[in-house]
């Protein structure tokens, strides 16, 4: 069997599973491997996997079909969550060659030798799937306005909805030199913004003695590298991905507050606004600690960002349930919300929970709560209007236009200027546009 020369990707899921899409990428580029795009055909064919959802577990099949339809011979690897929970599932779908858990993704390579040497050997059942216990280095590049960094995986959570710290292991983290290193080494690739990404990235710190061999003199935590991530002069911006709300501390807040590069962004998991779902869904916080952190954000940060995830029709949530959490919601000081219905996962407290949610009242209450984001994102780029503000500009889907977000996280469209691409601007922002982002209106650049 003659070695591929071509590859191409799919990922599925977070923004923690593009970065490492991006890592086995350059791992296939410096063995000489030619990537293109998915639609173009390729010889391999790597699928990178989340299993959230039971969604996530649907598009992961259909991608599989695609791939074989523009390239019925390639080979096909599924990588990610769905291939740890699931190895066997995922070897029984018609074409698939290889199964790789969190464990071996990275040693991609060896295993497709190994499948060349012996066709139709080599696959990863499911009981060759390992548990992931080191902490393996990934960035996202290929976009040169931003990159995703992995600082942390894994997770010592036991939310009762969530399979992640079955597919990720526990919490482990990356030494703060080595963070730093990766961010000169993605500055010196012209990127301007770097967002942070972990599976609970304010847990950072935690098993970096799995890193090092042996345990670190002095064991870091979040604040430590946030701190010395702001020193790296090369980049111009620093996003906090997602943090939880009983790690995102006032120190925290205090710190990006007068901090030159890091966005005033926050985006913080609540999952319910009602105190008895939180403790069924075993979250480590009250509806009132979440309450008192917005507060203090919009205290020493008028103008932040902050973003929520929230769950509809978990288990045992009735109709007054919900609607305690849609007033929470209604009148906290936030900025948008990224809406989940839940969808019952195998292996978790919360599949074998009483009071289960019909279908449709899931969806119901998933518009609802959308259609108040909208209502939330539109009120907190009406508060912006007439502000200046500094936006990031890259290319956008429309021609002839170009788009970008300010520090904090307002969307802004404007004509395209080529010359601007990659670059910061501040501008002020002048009105809503039809598509709900914000118009502006670029200066001359004379200063670039």
């Amino acid at each position: 069997m003659a070695t591929p020369r071509s590859v191409a990707f799919y990922t599925l899921g977070c923004k923690l599973n593009y970065s490492e899409t991006s890592a086995i990428g350059r791992l296939f580029e410096e063995a000489g491997y030619r990537e293109v795009p998915y639609e173009e055909g390729a010889d391999i064919y790597v699928i990178n996997t989340c299993s959230v959802t039971d969604f996530a577990d649907r598009k992961c099949r259909k991608v599989v079909r695609q791939a074989l339809r523009q390239a019925p011979h390639a080979l096909v690897v599924v990588v990610g969550c769905y291939a740890q929970l699931k190895p066997q599932e995922i070897a029984d779908i018609p074409g698939v060659d290889l199964v790789l858990g969190a464990a071996e993704k990275f040693r991609i390579l060896d295993f497709i030798e190994d499948l060349s040497k012996a066709p139709g050997k080599g696959m990863v059942q499911a009981g060759e799937v390992q548990e992931a216990r080191e902490f393996i280095n990934a960035f996202s590049f290929g976009d040169r306005t931003r990159s995703f960094l992995k600082v942390q995986d894994g997770c010592d959570y036991k939310c009762s909805f969530c399979t992640i710290p079955q597919a990720r292991g526990s919490s482990r983290s990356d030494t703060v030199d080595n963070v730093v290193a990766n961010a000169r080494q993605i500055a010196a690739m012209g990127v301007r913004e770097i967002v942070l990404t972990g599976v609970n990235i304010g847990d950072f710190g935690n098993g970096t003695e799995v890193i090092e061999g042996t345990k670190p003199k002095k064991e870091a935590m979040f604040i430590d590298l946030i701190r010395e991530l702001d020193q790296v002069e090369t980049i111009s911006r620093f996003r906090i991905s997602s943090i939880e709300p009983n790690l995102c501390t006032n120190e925290i807040i205090a710190f990006v507050a007068q901090s030159q590069r890091f966005a005033p962004h926050f985006h913080m998991p609540l999952q319910s606004g009602n105190n008895k779902q939180l403790r069924e869904m075993r979250r480590r916080y009250t509806r009132e600690l979440y309450a008192d952190r917005v507060a203090h954000i919009k205290q020493v940060m008028p103008h932040a960002c902050i973003g929520v995830d929230v769950i509809v029709g978990f288990p045992g949530e009735t109709e007054a349930d919900f609607l305690e959490t849609y007033r929470f919601l209604q009148e906290l000081d936030i900025s948008y919300l990224h809406v989940f219905t839940y969808s019952e996962r195998a292996n978790t407290p919360a599949a074998a929970m009483d009071g289960v949610v019909s279908v449709g009242e899931r969806r119901r209450r998933n518009q609802m709560l959308n259609i108040l984001s909208e209502k939330k994102r539109r009120a907190f780029y009406e508060q912006h209007l007439g502000t200046t503000r500094p936006i990031l500009f890259e290319n956008a889907k429309e021609e002839g236009m170009m788009s970008g977000f300010t520090d904090n996280y307002i969307k802004v469209d404007a004509p395209l200027h080529p010359e601007m691409i990659n670059f910061i601007q501040e501008l002020p922002l002048r009105e809503i546009t039809a598509a709900g982002n914000v118009a502006v209106v670029p200066q001359v650049l004379v200063s670039l």
